[in-house]
């Protein structure tokens, strides 16, 4: 069988295992989503770089209600290069507190936080300070792989064991799907796809509990539409005067 068939099917059996496994995860997590939208509250979305963010932000057909939670840190000085310094590795913990108490996020809001192998200090640093203020906080991740390696937080958590609702991606340990003759690597990773997967069947649950209320939420339509961006103002409007 060729390796794209090989595929194919993995990423079938991918698709088929997160719907007969995380359905009840995802409605429950849509729930928790409304709930805070109906208090007045906002949904951050952080993500370590598979997908998430720039799969669900400023999309068409997306909610203008996902808004995310992105922070960097650069230090400037520039004083030449010598190899004979010895430095302790930076601390990774303590940076979630500051970066909250600098965001908008507030209690009664919910956090999305995406890793896949949740094990950095960063990602579960930012869960467990999220929860402390009083923020809901949904977690995607491979539960597989993340369980199978050890932590770098201080804790001894992964982000899987933190989360008030974890979904799982259902992705492998290592991520990739497919295993090559040749190789001593797999090839093909499978976190991206069902992330996208999961969110966007988030995001319908979402959107289906709004209208059933009554609620007429924000959704972007696509810019490269004649009307896309003048429509797409009306969208942002409608956000940031309800909220949804």
């Amino acid at each position: 069988m060729m390796l794209m068939d090989q595929y194919f099917e993995k990423v079938q059996e991918l698709m088929e295992t997160v719907m007969k496994t995380q359905r009840e995860k995802i409605t429950n997590a849509s729930s928790l989503i409304y709930d805070a939208l109906k208090n007045g509250g906002a949904v951050h979305v952080y993500d370590t770089g598979h997908i998430i963010n720039s799969e669900l932000i400023h999309r068409a057909g997306g909610l203008a209600l996902l808004k995310p939670l992105r922070f960097v840190f650069n230090v400037d000085n520039p004083v030449r290069q010598r190899d004979n310094i010895d430095k302790p590795k930076p601390k990774q913990e303590g940076f979630a507190k500051y970066v909250l108490t600098r965001s908008n996020v507030a209690a009664g809001n919910v956090l999305i936080i995406g890793s896949v192998s949740g094990k950095s200090a960063v990602v579960i640093d930012l869960a467990l300070s999220a929860k402390e203020m009083g923020v809901k906080v949904i977690v995607l991740t491979s539960v597989t792989y993340s369980s199978s390696i050890k932590s770098e937080h201080s804790s001894g958590k992964r982000l899987f064991e933190v989360g008030d609702i974890v979904i799982d991606n259902c992705a492998p340990v290592g991520d990739a799907m497919l295993s090559v003759e040749g190789l001593d690597v797999n090839i093909c990773p499978a976190s991206g796809l069902s992330a996208a997967f999961i969110m966007w069947a988030l995001t319908a649950d979402l959107i289906e509990k709004m209208l059933k209320d009554g609620i007429v939420p924000s959704v972007y339509k696509s810019v490269n539409l004649p009307d896309g961006p003048e429509y797409n103002k009306g969208v942002n409007e409608a956000y940031n005067s309800t909220g949804y």
